[in-house]
């Protein structure tokens, strides 16, 4: 399998060199330079394989040619193992045709564990192989870093440095990184939003010497391998709920678009959706585009659902290249009006080409909180604020009744307690994973929204390579 650049101007790459490089070095983003495609017959003969064995499946034809590809199935054995419910990801019913697909019993209890407790055991056997060591940033806004610190922590060829906006995480998603001892594991409190520590991990890989000296990798969705393995639970819900016999729908609660992106890639490989439902909160850059086929970046907010308080959905860069005919120089000059003027527009037959399977939705705090309210009352069921956003979107997507509407519950309810307690009365109970979360020491550094701060910071605590 051969990976390109959306921006054109980057060598193919395998798939090794694709999961440690991360960041493509034109600033683009690697994607498989074709679909690798499953027949109805093919994916109807994956129903009945437990979640780790599907997750081998279909990660596969990505990685033909890896040092992985020998040991894929033992390491996706590995990976899942620790989760808390023996299916992984189990379905639970919430509405007529209507299920929640819950994505939150791995270590962190949220959707992100799905993809990094696999890249964390690959980045391991990668570097091994290699004989090699690397520096991984990232850039989160709330689940990301917890979750990838959890899957690199301790590992002897990784240090790891996640930056997060500074107060605006959750306590308990902040505390899932900070409290973290390993010696590996460096926390950075960015004085600015997502989008300002998303800016810093890119300028870093823009900086090739600096690139270079610390060999920079990346946990965040830019890294190809996070969508690979994010593809899985997509084929998994479906054959749940019938597929590929039927249509199926996901309505998906997302900021950065990469959860999206791998619904679209289980699609292009052949799984029959009907339409994504595209759900955002007050930060509604993609509910706005998806209504008017332009992209124009306002203000972040806080709001109850602080990992969609984003407004530059990186990995919407991977879905403008495939919808524009692959065409790498249509994709930079959208890319490089978003920089200079905060805005770009797509032409109109692209844009409707999109809105045949893409549906967006905005969901505000008030709206959340009386959806939390509603499920409860309903079934009895507490759900996160993102999740809640998912399930508006799910609600409201126009489709056709018969056709099985499939919410990704993103986040274990017990990671923002205020919100939950104050739309339904119920303080949510703290799982194993957090007991005594709160008990911990933290430790973190605060710097400012600072390019040269930070590396300074990186350069002085990474361990020589």
């Amino acid at each position: 399998m051969r990976y390109v650049s959306t921006r054109g101007r980057a060598p193919e790459l395998g798939f090794d060199d694709v999961l440690l490089t991360g960041l493509a070095p034109d600033g683009g983003l690697y994607l498989p330079a074709a679909w690798p495609q499953l027949s109805r017959a093919e994916i109807a003969a994956l129903a009945g394989l437990d979640y780790a064995s599907l997750a081998a499946r279909i990660m596969a034809p990505f990685v033909k040619g890896s040092v992985l590809e020998p040991d894929l199935a033992a390491l996706a054995r590995e990976a899942y193992a620790g989760f808390t419910h023996p299916a992984v990801a189990p379905l639970a019913q919430i509405g007529a045709n209507h299920w929640l697909v819950e994505l939150f019993h791995g270590p962190t209890l949220a959707f992100k564990d799905y993809a990094l407790q696999v890249v964390g055991l690959m980045f391991e056997r990668v570097l091994k192989a290699r004989g090699q060591r690397t520096t991984i940033v990232g850039a989160t806004s709330g689940d990301t870093g917890s979750a990838a610190i959890e899957a690199t922590k301790d590992r002897a060829a990784v240090d790891i440095f996640i930056m997060h906006p500074a107060g605006r995480t959750s306590d308990v998603q902040r505390r899932q990184m900070t409290t973290v001892t390993a010696a590996n594991v460096h926390n950075i409190a960015i004085k600015g939003t997502f989008d300002d520590c998303q800016d810093l991990v890119k300028a870093m890989f823009a900086d090739q010497a600096f690139r270079a000296e610390f060999n920079l990798s990346a946990a965040n969705s830019i890294n190809w391998a996070r969508i690979m393995a994010q593809v899985v639970y997509y084929f998994w819900a479906a054959l749940h709920v019938g597929a590929p016999h039927r249509a199926v729908a996901f309505s998906v609660p997302t900021g950065n678009f990469g959860n999206v992106f791998a619904g679209y890639v289980a699609a292009r490989m052949g799984l029959p959706v009907a339409k994504f439902a595209v759900g955002s909160n007050s930060n509604d850059i993609l509910t706005r585009y998806f209504e008017t086929g332009a992209m124009t970046k306002n203000g972040v907010v806080p709001t109850l659902s602080p990992s969609m308080d984003i407004q530059i959905s990186s990995n919407f860069e991977r879905l403008l290249f495939d919808y524009l005919g692959r065409d790498a120089a249509a994709v930079i000059r959208l890319m490089d009006s978003l920089k200079q003027s905060g805005a770009y527009t797509v032409a109109a037959g692209a844009h409707g080409d999109m809105l045949k399977m893409f549906e967006g939705f905005r969901l505000d705090d008030d709206g959340t909180k009386r959806v939390i309210g509603e499920v409860y009352r309903a079934t009895g069921r507490l759900i996160d604020p993102h999740t809640a956003v998912g399930v508006h979107a799910a609600r409201a997507a126009q489709l056709d009744p018969a056709t099985p509407r499939l919410t990704l519950a993103t986040a274990h309810p017990a990671k923002f307690p205020a919100a939950v307690k104050a739309a339904t009365g119920v303080e949510p109970p703290l799982p194993a994973a957090l007991a005594g979360l709160f008990e911990r020491p933290e430790r973190f550094t605060t710097l400012p929204n600072d390019l040269d701060q930070v590396k300074a910071f990186v350069r002085e605590h990474a361990r020589q390579l």
